[in-house]
């Protein structure tokens, strides 16, 4: 499980183990918080295609599915 936190995802990047879209390398480049601090979205953008995909932050946390950093 990768360690995220959600005041630090702006910028962050992060390597799909699947393609998405031929993409494999993305940035967090939008995080919108609520009122209570509550994530309410998250969109990473691809670093070749410049695609971006709007996403549940949690999912980031799923280590069989992402990467923390471009490896």
């Amino acid at each position: 499980m990768n360690q995220v936190a959600p005041k630090k995802l702006l910028n962050s990047k992060w390597t799909s183990t699947e393609p998405i879209n031929k993409a494999k390398h993305f940035a967090v480049v939008t995080v919108e918080f609520d009122e209570d601090g509550k994530v309410i979205l998250c969109e990473l953008e691809a670093v070749l295609s410049k695609k971006i995909e709007a996403i549940d932050w949690r999912d980031l946390k799923d280590s069989t599915r992402w990467k923390q950093g471009w490896k």
